[in-house]
């Protein structure tokens, strides 16, 4: 078949409907059967050139008209796709986490129609799938830049696309016919052309069989699309998606290379589901910590310093300091040993570890001195880890050792992922590495992967999986036998302390696999927190070695551990995990104490002095403003308690209690009774509210309320 974009190679057989088959009187199956077989382990024969729509509609017709694609032998298929006998398959429906990114990658194919409908001569890159949504890239005919306003009309003509109710058609092509199909869109020629030489890419990949081929899907007489799949059967499949902002982006990533201009969007299965992801949207928009950090003066980001450099003014500081004091009380009662190294080393350093061979693209250019000698900003701290273990002979008996290190390191990220504390050129990382024999390595694992979880869920964080990154090809030193044993420990060790495990194919650092803790905060999503590592690359690199109980020299297995991955990022999750109102033990300050008038004064005085004295954080505003406005400025900084002490209050030792979250305060309170519960809560590491963490403020928080 020839298509007008292009000569067609292949085209796949229409859909059509096949019934379950029936047998003869002797119940024997008549000819032309495939068998297939269900996720539950169940079989069913159905007549030859059976689809996998045909499978969901022997399943029943509600499966079927969720269905938006299939698995077959663990391949993700379009439902137009024949299966053949003897496979598996299962049946992706549309509320499905691989439904929706079926949804989400048909709906960027639409975008991607819309605009070269109303942009003619525009040429269009990729359109991945991310999380909860999608985006599309292109170039528009003279250098044109989409505005948030043409969202709008684009929107329309997505609509107009999927009414038309247009089929997703999947065709087969030589790369010649690829490349002859795509002859104006020089993005997709160059995708192609890294095919053929072997690449995988985003949108296609080399055939596993054969020369390579790519696979485009047709919509229309006016559009083909260069994709892997699978897609909805038709257009009028979609329909609940909203388009979310526009943005810049380099081609491949690379600011060498042109500047395209991104759409996001997002697209869900119902317009239910939709809503919901806007409103949680709103929800993360009023808890980014970024516009809390500026509300609540805790940090800022100056441009004198440079992009991605953070200071953390006083109230930030206090917070920041509470996190790391109370970390390093925990390392020091689980046995771990503080240790302190330098901001810059040789450049030597980094050419025995490996970090310049994999990872200078993330590392900061060197300085020069003393006469040509290169010095690097250090972008980890292991390396030097490494150096005070070899700094002596060791024994079996000193091990496991377990190094400490608030150690700051610098790292070049690019300009435009730089986000706030998440993702910083300079941060702090609270970094362990554990030397161990062979022999203590599991119990080191379940002991630290404890320690981290026990840790994460004094912060306040408690729903939790973890993610295993194995050995990323082309990137890893060491023997694949190697890598195999240590990433079967961790995933034993994982599963032995009953944890959802996730994979992450390729994604481990070039030296080992790891685990991540992925924690889920107070809105549902999900935040990487603490990695776990496995190395025995390092070792090696080093020449480290230790004395057995034999007397004979043994390598040591290295653990590298970070728990809050980087104090910046960790301080940043947690801001928006309590949406500003931190508990009572983390909060800046945790009671500020107001005079009703100038003659309550010296008792107010009193308040906070024995509250000082208990160890409190407290805070006297007495102002010359009258008490509302005092109130409510105290409100705006979250603080967990407010006292107003008036004449009553003076006459019988007690404080009016606001505390944050109630719906009224609490008069007549005995100074007493308040500072003995204040101090059981902080101890418990507790918060004035009971709801759940910033989910909404009660009225009691709404700083127009001044009820005192």
């Amino acid at each position: 078949m020839t298509g007008v974009d292009g000569e067609i190679r292949r085209r796949p057989t229409e859909p059509m409907h096949h019934p379950q088959i029936t047998t003869d009187q002797k119940g024997i199956p008549m000819a032309g059967v495939v068998t297939v077989r269900l996720p539950d382990g169940s079989t069913k024969e159905l007549a030859d050139g059976t689809t996998a729509l045909d499978v969901a509609e022997s399943i029943g017709p509600r499966l079927a008209k969720a269905a938006v694609a299939a698995i077959v032998d663990g391949a993700e298929v379009d439902l137009s796709t024949e299966v053949p006998d003897g496979s598996s398959v299962a049946v992706v429906t549309a509320d499905s986490d691989q439904g929706r990114s079926v949804i989400r990658h048909s709906t960027a194919h639409v975008l991607a129609q819309a605009v070269l409908r109303l942009w003619p001569g525009a040429r269009f890159a990729i359109g991945p799938v991310i999380e909860d949504g999608f985006y599309y890239d292109f170039e528009l005919p003279g250098g044109a830049h989409f505005s948030d306003d043409d969202l709008g009309r684009i929107e329309v003509a997505m609509r107009e696309i999927m009414e038309e109710n247009q089929p997703f058609i999947r065709y087969e092509h030589s790369i010649e016919e690829g490349l002859a199909l795509f002859e104006d869109q020089p993005f997709k020629r160059e995708i192609i052309e890294a095919v053929e030489a072997g690449a995988n890419e985003v949108d296609a990949t080399a055939a596993e069989n054969g020369g390579p081929e790519v696979s485009t899907y047709w919509n229309s007489p006016t559009f083909t699309d260069l994709c892997r799949g699978p897609h909805v059967p038709s257009t009028g499949r979609l329909g609940h998606f909203a388009l979310m902002r526009v943005a810049g982006a380099y081609w491949r990533g690379d600011e060498k290379r042109q500047q395209l201009q991104r759409i996001y969007g997002t697209a869900w299965e119902s317009e239910k589901a939709l809503a919901a992801h806007l409103e949680r949207l709103k929800e993360a928009e009023r808890r980014d910590h970024r516009k809390l950090g500026a509300e609540l003066d805790l940090f800022s980001f100056p441009e004198e310093i440079g992009s991605g450099l953070a200071v953390f003014h006083p109230r930030g500081g206090t917070i920041r300091r509470l996190m790391e004091d109370y970390s390093r009380k925990q390392h020091e009662a689980a046995g771990y040993e503080f240790v302190y190294t330098p901001h810059i080393t040789k450049a030597e350093l980094f050419e025995t570890s490996g970090h310049l061979d994999f990872f200078a693209d993330g590392m900061f250019p060197p300085m020069e001195l003393d006469g040509g000698q290169q010095y690097y900003l250090k972008p980890m701290n292991c390396p030097f880890h490494i150096l005070i273990f070899k700094s002596r002979q060791r024994s079996y008996r000193e091990l496991p050792i377990r190094m400490f290190e608030f150690g700051s390191v610098y790292r070049y990220e690019m300009s435009g992922v730089v986000h706030g504390l998440t993702r910083v050129r300079g941060m702090t990382q609270d970094d362990a590495h554990i030397f161990c024999t062979p022999e203590q390595l599991e119990g080191e694992l379940h002991t630290t992967l404890n320690f981290v979880l026990s840790m994460l869920r004094d912060f306040g964080l408690n729903d939790f999986f973890v993610e295993l990154s194995t050995r990323p090809e082309g990137k890893a030193v060491g023997a694949e036998e190697q890598w195999d044993e240590a990433t079967e420990v961790l995933r034993r060790v994982a599963e032995q302390m009953g944890l959802e495990t996730v994979p992450d194919e390729g994604g481990g650092a070039f030296y080992g696999p790891k685990i991540s803790v992925q924690a889920r905060d107070a809105i549902g999503r999900t935040h990487q927190m603490s990695t776990i590592q496995l190395d025995y690359q390092e070792p090696q690199r080093f020449g480290i070695e230790y004395t057995g109980a034999d007397n004979s020299r043994h390598r040591p297995i290295m653990i590298h551990r970070a728990l809050f991955g980087s104090v910046e990022r960790f301080f940043a999750i947690l801001l928006e995990h309590y949406a500003g109102a931190l508990p009572t033990w983390l909060s800046p300050e945790q009671v500020v104490v107001l005079p009703v008038t100038d003659a309550h004064q010296e008792y107010a005085e009193e308040v906070e002095r024995r509250l000082h004295a208990l160890g409190v954080r407290v805070e006297l505003d007495t102002g010359d403003e009258p008490l509302k406005p005092r109130i409510r400025r105290a409100k705006l900084t979250k603080v967990p308690y407010i006292l107003v002490v008036g004449a009553d209050d003076v006459a019988a030792g007690t404080v009016g209690v606001n505390r944050r979250g109630s719906n009224r305060p609490d008069r007549a309170v005995p100074f007493e009774s308040f500072a003995e519960d204040l101090i059981t809560e902080i101890a418990d590491r507790g918060s004035p509210e009971t709801p759940d963490p910033g989910l909404g403020d009660a009225p009691g928080d709404d700083p127009g309320d001044d009820r005192a």
